[in-house]
């Protein structure tokens, strides 16, 4: 039987599909079933040139004691190539099941059926499940109403990954769906890549190499996943983008024919045939020693076992999140994440939401109650969570990353201009409220909050999760590896998800607390006046991303100068004011002092903002290091720098940058121009991809090493990245000096 699957497999052919634009499973083979008096109606309708085998009909329950026997049409008699002689169906089909007697109300048929195409194309076998409603004697069980609606869940939550990410209608040629290639990275080292599209998947077992002309050496593989598949059960598959270096020993005369062979499938229910690929390979000339030729007998096609890269090689932090996601432990996954979540809200990306929160709550008219606050702290985040968690799907599937594409300075300024006109709203200029027919409308939707305050904060939490805060991170990147390697928009998203909620804990903490502040009175104005120079400081923060450092100097310099002064810093305090009332005119001159040490340093022409004394006592400014920087752009650059590199032994670094990046400016200030770092990496080639473009070389670049966005620090050692040492967001500089001895 087994051969005669394979055998089937054979007549997958691709060249005939783009001739006759062979449709998908479901349209070849429309399915339904219902349920009539006593008996369950099967029908199919099969699309004109193509048929369906009566004999691979298979139908199962969970309850099969209420199942009669089938009924099926008279079929029409085939001569089968591989089948011999078989009944077939054309254009309609209805299968009728007599349904006993019997007590439960709800029955799953479980149905799997096989049809082909007249021009010589057969579908794997299709299984398709449906949940019956059937009549009974008694009264309804919880057990088959909970099953009921967990099935109907199921069920609408796949339709909505399908309509997030819709399969294709047709199949794409097999070099587009698994577009291969191999070539020498070195003297000893083929790489084979794999860039399989997001719809289509390879089976690890059915992968043979050879090579003729060498030997193999420790083959590596990435991980896989599981998927339970229709004609071969629980198989381990690969996803998204395969990479494998393949060492080779006792190279015979510099030359290599490498053969690959691999099989795989498509979502849309199409598998391939076995496919070979055959190369001639010259490798790069050595210096080094050979060791001379063994002879042995001829190789024949070998089956490669795979180990899993989470035993047999070191994972950077990034990979081991991907790898806590294929556990089964979901529970595991989840609490993970969620912890993963509150250690990033302590990170600059989550600071700025906070003003644009509490600013929201304070600039509420009327009365504000811990309740209301807290309601609409909990919309802003539910809003952030949704947002960060459909952004993440859509960039594990597609490598297009939604925050990167909003870092553009039409989009920032436009939202920097919003964030001013919330702060002079706050200093009582003007209010911001929509117009009274819509508010009305918006009103009766909102549960009767104010101006549609509700949708606002929601509004506001979407734009916040995409434009405030576009970090990279290890959990993020992991999911989003993790998805689009395997298709499981599922756990991805609710991982994402569960990773926005525990970032979003202290802005609900911190939301409920505001709620507390006092209302009346001259304090409420001081208040406001604090959240609208928080106001203006997210502004500011946004336009650092597009602006040149020396500009942005001069608006840090005019916000911490002329805040205190607005709020009266200078006024005299009457005898009566309250001890808070002193501390915070203490708190507006020492901002003050800073605003005006940081205009010190633009009448200077620059500086860094963070010590704006550096150099006031020597009188000269005192020296900057950095690390230098060769720029590189594409992948031909990189590859021809790589080359030079391996040649003298020589460890690459390459660091992801973008302007728009607020921790790649966090690890230009703090670490790469810490003394002892410059030190250390004296003798590392140091390499910079500034990405802020977004362009589609920069989309190529990152694309070839998985990632998502930066910042992100890649080691190379021979040409090749040491993948464990990959470092995916911030780090600090003593860490960075670790991670520097440990690539050596």
């Amino acid at each position: 039987m087994q051969r005669l699957l394979l055998s089937l497999f054979l007549l997958f052919s691709i060249s005939a599909q783009a001739e006759s634009e062979l449709l998908p499973a479901d349209k070849a083979f429309a399915f339904k079933a219902k349920v009539v008096d006593d008996k369950i109606l099967l029908n199919w309708d099969v699309a004109e040139g193509y048929y369906l085998y009566k004999e691979k009909i298979k139908i199962s329950s969970n309850h099969s004691t209420r199942l009669g026997e089938a009924k099926f049409p008279i079929a029409k008699i085939k001569n089968d190539e591989f089948f011999g002689k078989i009944g077939v169906y054309r254009n309609n089909v209805q299968v009728v099941v007599p349904v006993l007697e019997g007590d439960t109300q709800f029955i799953v048929l479980n149905m799997v059926f096989q049809g082909c195409a007249d021009l010589g194309v057969c579908y794997p076998p299709i299984t398709k499940s449906v949940t019956l409603k059937v009549r009974d004697n008694r009264k309804t069980s919880l057990v088959d109403d909970a099953f009921n609606i967990l099935s109907k869940a199921k069920s609408t939550m796949q339709s909505i990954i399908k309509k997030v990410v819709p399969i294709s209608d047709e199949p794409l040629p097999a070099d587009e769906a698994f577009a291969y290639s191999v070539q020498a990275i070195d003297a000893n080292t083929l790489r084979a890549t794999w860039k399989v599209h997001p719809e289509y998947y390879l089976y690890r077992d059915k992968f043979f190499i050879d090579a003729k002309g060498a030997e193999f050496g420790e083959i590596i593989f990435p991980s896989w996943v599981e998927k339970d598949d229709p004609l071969f059960g629980k198989v381990e598959i690969y996803k998204g983008n395969l990479v494998i270096d393949i060492p080779l020993k006792n190279i015979q005369t510099g030359k290599v024919t490498f053969s690959a062979k691999f099989q795989g499938c498509w979502l849309g229910g199409i598998c391939y045939p076995p496919i070979e690929k055959i190369t001639d390979i010259t490798m790069p000339e050595t210096t080094m020693a050979v060791e001379p030729v063994k002879p042995q007998p001829q190789a024949a096609s070998k089956l490669v076992t795979v180990p899993n890269l989470t035993t047999d090689a070191p994972l950077n932090e990034t990979d081991q999140i991907t790898a806590l996601l294929q556990q089964d432990n979901i529970l595991l996954v989840l609490v993970s994440f969620f912890g993963f979540g509150l250690l990033l809200s302590l990170t600059p990306c989550v600071f700025p939401m906070i003003p644009i929160l509490s600013g929201i709550i304070i600039g509420q008219k009327g009365e504000m109650t811990t309740r209301k606050a807290l309601t609409m702290s909990i919309v802003f985040v539910l809003a952030m969570s949704v947002t960060y968690s459909m952004a993440g799907v859509l960039a594990g599937y597609f490598g297009e990353n939604l925050q990167v594409l909003l870092q553009t300075p039409v989009v920032l300024v436009a939202f920097s201009a919003i964030f001013v006109a919330l702060a002079f709203s706050m200093f009582g200029f003007y209010d911001i409220q929509l117009p009274a027919a819509l508010q009305n409308k918006i009103t009766s939707i909102s549960n009767k909050q104010k101006g549609g305050s509700l949708i606002g904060v929601a509004i506001m939490g979407l734009l916040s999760a995409l434009i405030v805060g576009p970090c990279v991170a290890p959990p993020l990147a992991g999911a989003l590896i993790y998805i689009g390697q395997t298709g499981d928009a599922l756990l991805g998203g609710l991982s994402l998800f569960v990773l926005s909620l525990g970032m979003g804990v202290p802005l609900l903490a911190i939301g409920a607390g505001v709620s507390k502040l006092p209302k009346a009175g001259g304090w409420m104005d001081n208040v406001k006046y604090v959240f609208g120079i928080m106001m203006l400081a997210v502004a500011i923060y946004l336009l650092d991303r597009i602006i040149s450092p020396f500009v942005s100097l001069i608006l840090w310099a005019l916000l911490f100068t002329l805040s205190p002064i607005v709020m009266g810093v200078f006024q005299k305090l009457n005898d009566t004011a309250s001890v808070f009332h002193r501390l915070f005119k203490g708190i507006g001159l020492l901002v003050l002092i800073y605003g005006l040490l940081l205009g010190g340093l633009v009448a200077r022409g620059g500086g860094d903002m963070f010590a704006p004394l550096s150099g006031y006592g020597s009188g000269v400014q005192a020296k900057k290091v950095h690390i230098v920087f060769d720029k590189v752009k594409s992948s031909a650059e990189l590859d021809r720098i790589l080359a030079q590199a391996q040649s003298n032994s020589q460890i690459v670094m390459l660091d992801f940058y973008a302007d728009w990046c607020i921790s790649c400016k966090e690890l230009e200030r703090f670490v790469f121009s810490n003394p002892n770092v410059v030190e250390k990496m004296k003798n590392i080639i140091a390499l910079q991809a500034d990405v802020t473009a977004n362009d589609a070389t920069d989309k190529a670049l990152m694309k070839r090493f998985s990632i998502i966005g930066p910042p992100g620090i890649l080691f190379f050692k021979n040409g090749v990245e040491n993948r464990s040492q990959r470092i995916v967001g911030e780090i600090n500089a003593q860490d960075f000096l670790r991670h520097l001895e440990s690539s050596k």
